[in-house]
């Protein structure tokens, strides 16, 4: 039996007439049309989710509040299957896929932080996000409880289990990229 890649079966389905579904056209995420991708969704503005709004698997960055994890979540069991850990380098969004790996930036200070969306959250309007402690004191938010950040998505995990560059990958080099991909998976 003879295996074709996506780019081909794409081909072979636009030449004989036939609709492909779009997963087929995400490129590779150590292409240079995945980078072009990236970069050009990193000029695009920040979207603000509100309400409850849909999972994103665009990979646009988004604009809103972070706050961080209470102490008493530390081991109970999150979205992703897993338990808490205060520790780590996690997240909860209630619109980014879980697995996706985000930048998340301070725009009160410019320090920022590479996380890792295991659970859902946080239920409060206008946060985009929640963060863990070790998070919080890298982003230095702990003094103020809730900061104006941006997230730039760095690997959002598709429906059909393939990896796509978000906006935050635009800045990476390729090495900083595989990492982030291997952990979105």
């Amino acid at each position: 039996m003879r295996y074709f890649g996506a780019n081909a079966l794409l081909w072979i389905g636009c030449s004989l007439g036939l609709e492909m579904p779009a997963s087929a056209t995400i490129p590779l995420p150590d292409s240079a049309i995945a980078l072009q991708e990236a970069k050009h969704l990193d000029q695009l503005p920040p979207v603000v989710p509100w309400g409850k709004a849909p999972i994103d698997h665009s990979g646009r960055n988004q604009k809103g509040h972070a706050s961080y994890y209470s102490p008493k979540f530390t081991h109970r069991k999150v979205a992703d299957g897993n338990h808490m850990n205060q520790q780590a380098n996690s997240a909860a969004s209630k619109t980014l896929p879980l697995g996706t790996t985000a930048k998340v930036i301070n725009l009160q200070n410019g320090k920022s932080a590479t996380v890792r969306v295991e659970d859902r959250g946080p239920f409060v309007a206008g946060r985009v996000m929640d963060v863990t402690i070790k998070v919080a004191h890298e982003l230095d938010l702990r003094k103020h409880g809730v900061v104006p950040v941006e997230v730039k998505p760095i690997a959002v995990p598709q429906p059909n289990g393939e990896v796509k560059l978000g906006a935050g990958a635009a800045d990476l080099t390729p090495q900083q990229i595989r990492v982030a991909t291997r952990t979105a998976e």
